[in-house]
């Protein structure tokens, strides 16, 4: 394979902090991802936040096999060669952020309002440290006050006690929270009589997990890292890996080097799909070494993968008309249904409507099938850019109907590979935070743990934020994330969360949130997963899993940002024996020894048996995923073919499809600067990158202020005003911009009718000069 030699990255030197007092600028990006411009990046953020001692620390501690703290960012597993420097830039970055020495007490909120507060920047409110002590809202005062651990835990207790039904309480869940945490904030919950438990999931990835579930009978991938190692041909669809699962670009180099075919999906071709420096290949770094991480990049239109993975199932079973080996007629037979009704819709679907719906040539969708095709092992790997659809399911289903046809399922360097974007979303989901929980599961925790959950389904994240401007939930609490700032149509979210009668949101950092209030609220300050988590029985351990099903330990390494700081196991009990006076849980005795938390998970949770000894094994211990050994819980018992139509994804004449997505100077809803490095912007996130040939069309000049109008499903609209308009290489009829400042395009009501996600990646705008 080709190595090339790379010069020095000059042009865009990463920058990190607020924006100077200079104007917006755009340089298209051409070198390779990581590499010395993510060295730089590093480098200057670790001066900045003044941790040039406390950051190598971390970054020799971090994804290191159960003597570490597993990365609070993203969820890809941890390497399996022993690999010391498992590392990323927004890896980095994200735990530095933590790791400030910057604090914010009582003399700061006695200083400013929460009126001032909430003028300020979102990067200004996290940027002023870490919180030290639990704090209420004083509505007289219009300032945030100290209260003491007993007060807080009270007053979330009393409040949750007087409610005339424990289901106008609703609890949320980011995907940061720990493993044993999340048991007991779901058993608590379930406890007190609801399953209202929404989370981060129901926004990103709720899509992969229904639409897994209905053809596997899993909601999960089957695949882990070694199966990367010896995939044959990976397919990458909607992930902009260099900026959200980094340490994917190691798997994409090596597999390149190796003779794999690689091939990214996504309307704009993004850094990771181009070429790469694996920061820890030393030799590479010193002699600028690219490897290149793809051999096809295709930019379908948003929307459009469903229709480009149909054209390849097309190709591949008219090819199977000359050619028996196309397919797996075998493993067809053996372990699928509705073969021969998906054969039909295939042959039913012209070639026409495949282009047209794609936005692809005919051309271009068989060099994919090609790709496919001559592959022994193919992998599909997928994240947000499928998922925040209408249509996300049915996109998953097709994935899992282009696998079935050569058998890439149940074998090694195969499957399906959803890439989740937070470190333990997928653990939260395993763990028990599920809206819609499995009546097994509830058996199974009534038996243990001595309850009788309830057995209504709950709300997700958009049935909660309704039910909240209802008056139907009067209790909010989040533990952790930034909830106003990651959900969607923000000015309908904020009104929601002011007409509660309690917010409390579990944080290590200042946010949006906070400011963002029912009528009374709380702040309550949590241990960061950087951090020695002291109890009765000494330091403890939590567990976190990975987007591959792998459970690990992390071990926190810094002493805590205060000493008022509890752990999120320790802040879930507090509020449970306050709001549970008359709980039979040993909620205390829990909080002493996590290693008891875990011997009850292990009788609760499919897969977690001699959950203690297995998770203090060399890397953890993988979760069994029936798929994998063939074995499908489907109501047919075999894995089922789908056979959705096409959705018309195509624009309407004069309007764009909108898809929202981060920056690479962006963790979801933190931000760290106004730049972003590897799309070529300085000093902008006020934008929208749009095709040339559009912005002449509607008469915006490059860089150009415009004016954004989405227009919902109900008619109504929403409008940014006096965005930049950037030139970018993106299929016509498409437009992109960021999150969350794009989140008030999204209308509450416009979600996807099969998951319940919000279709982020999926709005219909019109945009044009500002007015």
């Amino acid at each position: 394979m080709t190595i090339e030699k790379d010069e020095p990255e000059a042009a865009l030197e990463p920058r990190v902090g607020p924006a100077p007092e200079e104007g917006p600028e755009f340089h298209p990006y051409h070198h390779p991802a990581a590499g010395w411009g993510a060295a730089k990046s590093v480098t200057r953020f670790l001066l900045r936040e003044k941790t040039l001692v406390d950051g190598p620390r971390a970054i020799m501690k971090m994804n290191h096999e159960n003597s570490g703290f597993d990365c609070p960012g993203c969820a890809w597993p941890d390497d399996t060669k022993g690999l010391r420097l498992d590392i990323c830039e927004n890896g980095i970055k994200h735990v530095t952020w933590e790791m400030t020495g910057k604090r914010v007490g009582r003399d700061f909120f006695a200083a400013h309002s929460v009126t001032e507060l909430a003028e300020w920047s979102d990067f200004a409110l996290e940027d002023q440290g870490r919180l030290t002590e639990p704090m209420v809202y004083d509505p007289d005062a219009d300032h945030y006050v100290p209260i003491s651990w007993k007060n807080a835990f009270e007053l979330v207790g009393r409040t949750l006690r007087e409610l005339d039904d424990p289901n106008q309480a609703a609890f949320y869940t980011s995907g940061r929270l720990g493993n044993e945490a999340t048991f007991l904030y779901q058993l608590m919950a379930r406890e007190l009589g609801t399953n209202n438990l929404p989370d981060c999931s129901n926004m990103c990835h709720e899509a992969s997990g229904r639409g897994l579930q209905a053809s596997l009978g899993t909601g999960k991938g089957t695949v882990d890292l070694k199966d990367w190692e010896t995939a044959d041909a990976l397919f990458v669809f909607g992930v902009n890996a260099a900026s959200n699962a980094p340490r994917m670009l190691t798997a994409l180099s090596e597999a390149y080097r190796r003779g794999a075919r690689i091939v990214h999906v996504n309307p704009l071709v993004e850094a990771a799909a181009t070429r790469t420096i694996v920061p820890h290949d030393f030799l590479d770094m010193a002699l600028y070494k690219t490897t290149r991480t793809s051999t096809l990049n295709l930019q379908p239109r948003i929307g459009g993968d469903m229709a480009l993975l149909r054209g390849m199932a097309k190709a591949v079973l008219e090819q199977s008309a000359t050619d028996p080996k196309a397919l797996d007629r075998e493993f067809i037979e053996r372990h699928t249904q509705g073969f021969e009704e998906y054969r039909a819709l295939c042959a039913s679907t012209p070639w026409e409507e495949i282009e047209h719906q794609s936005g692809l040539s005919r051309e271009d969708v068989l060099k994919a099938a090609r790709v496919y095709g001559e592959a022994d092992r193919s992998i599909v790997s997928w994240c947000l850019g499928l998922t925040q659809h209408e249509h996300g399911v049915d996109t998953v289903r097709e994935i899992v109907n282009l696998l079935l046809l050569r058998g890439n399922l149940g074998r090694e360097g195969a499957g399906p590979s959803p890439v989740r974007g937070h470190s333990n979303v997928q653990g939260n989901r395993t763990c028990g935070i599920d809206h819609r929980p499995a009546p097994a599961f509830l058996d199974r925790l009534a038996d243990v743990c001595g309850i009788e959950p309830p057995r209504a389904h709950g709300l997700d994240t958009v049935g909660t934020i309704k039910a909240m401007l209802k008056g139907d939930i009067k209790v909010f609490v989040g533990m952790g994330g930034n909830f106003a700032l990651a959900a969607p149509d923000s000015p309908v979210t904020y009104e929601a969360l002011r007409m509660c009668e309690l917010t409390v949101q579990v944080s290590t950092k200042l946010n949006r949130s906070h400011l963002v209030h029912g009528r009374r609220a709380l702040i309550l300050p949590c241990l960061g997963r950087t951090e020695k988590d002291h109890q009765r029985r000494g330091v403890q351990s939590t567990s976190v899993e990975d987007s591959m099903s792998m459970v690990h330990l992390s071990v926190g390494m810094k002493r805590p940002a205060s000493r008022q700081l509890l752990s999120e196991p320790a802040i879930v009990a507090g509020i449970a024996r306050a709001a549970l006076p008359g709980s039979g849980t040993p909620w205390q005795w829990y909080v002493e020894d996590y290693d008891r938390i875990r011997d009850t998970m292990a009788k609760v949770l499919d897969g977690f048996e001699d959950f203690n000894r297995r998770v203090r094994l060399p890397l953890g211990f993988r979760i069994r995923q029936p798929a994998r050994e063939l074995v499908f819980l489907t109501p047919s018992g075999k894995a089922e073919f789908s056979t959705a139509p096409l959705p018309d994804v195509v624009p309407e004449p004069g309007t764009l499809a909108l898809g929202t997505m981060r920056s690479h100077d962006q963790w979801n809803t933190t931000i760290y600067s106004d730049d972003d490095r590897y799309r070529g912007i300085r000093n902008l996130r006020t934008l929208i990158f749009m095709n040339r040939s559009d912005m002449r069309e509607r008469g915006i000049d490059d860089m150009a202020p415009v004016d954004i109008t989405s227009t919902a499903r109900d008619g109504s609209r929403r409008s940014l005003k006096g965005y930049t308009a950037v030139p970018y290489d993106i299929p016509r009829g498409c437009a992109a911009g960021y999150m969350p400042e794009m989140n008030v395009l999204c209308a509450l009501g416009d979600y996807s009718t099969q998951s319940d996600q919000p279709i982020m990646k999926h709005l219909k705008v019109t945009v044009g000069p500002a007015a």
